[in-house]
């Protein structure tokens, strides 16, 4: 068991993920903070909204902090509240499921959730308050920016470099050495053979600029 209670931020679809993830950890969730009318509802069983982030400032002595928003389009709201956490004086958790490995020679940033059946290779580094979800593969040495999320199943081959704020689709292939620029969303299922430099949405094999 961790030492410190959890305060999840977020009671949606991919909080009940986290939950799954941070028990398999050995944490304890205090609850789960969301939107005023979800206040006083279980999102699973025995994990309720206990509060909205306006109450962040009344757990910082007790508890750390995960953000349990997911990010598909972008990641304003995740980040909005990494920085609420931060103005705050909370401290964010970082989670790595019980099935996940991450090398002793890797290094993850704080609130990042490494989900079940993960592996961060040797010398890969990723960035805070990423998401790198279920059966995700991060290769020796890549490089994963701040406020990622890595989607279900996608390959990072050695010696990547992602940069922040950048959403990498289910299924995707990053090719070894590739750079991808910040704020770039890559669809599910493309192949990137080479770095993409432009702001936009990438999908296809090989992945091209759609938008």
């Amino acid at each position: 068991m961790q030492n410190r209670k959890i305060i999840l931020i977020g009671g949606g679809g991919h909080c009940k993920s986290v939950i799954e993830v941070a028990e398999s950890a050995g944490y304890c969730i205090k609850g789960i903070l969301d939107k005023p009318e979800k206040v006083g509802k279980e999102v699973l069983p025995g994990h309720k909204v206990i509060g909205t982030d306006d109450n962040i400032p009344q757990y910082v002595e007790e508890c750390d902090f995960v953000i349990t928003v997911g990010f598909i389009k972008n990641p304003n709201l995740r980040n909005k509240l990494y920085n609420k956490i931060k103005e705050a004086g909370g401290k964010l958790a970082t989670l790595v499921a019980s099935t996940a490995y991450v090398s002793k020679y890797a290094k993850l940033g704080e609130g990042t959730v490494v989900m079940h059946d993960a592996f961060i290779n040797a010398g890969a580094r990723v960035g805070d308050n990423c998401i790198i979800n279920t059966f995700v593969d991060i290769e020796h040495d890549a490089v994963i920016g701040n406020h990622c999320h890595i989607s279900t199943g996608t390959i990072v081959n050695g010696e990547c470099k992602i940069g922040e704020e950048c959403f990498i689709g289910s299924q995707s292939v990053c090719a070894n050495r590739i750079e991808i620029a910040s704020n770039i969303i890559v669809g599910a299922g493309s192949v990137v053979c080479k770095s993409l430099r432009m702001k936009g949405i990438y999908v296809g094999n090989p992945a091209t600029l759609k938008l």
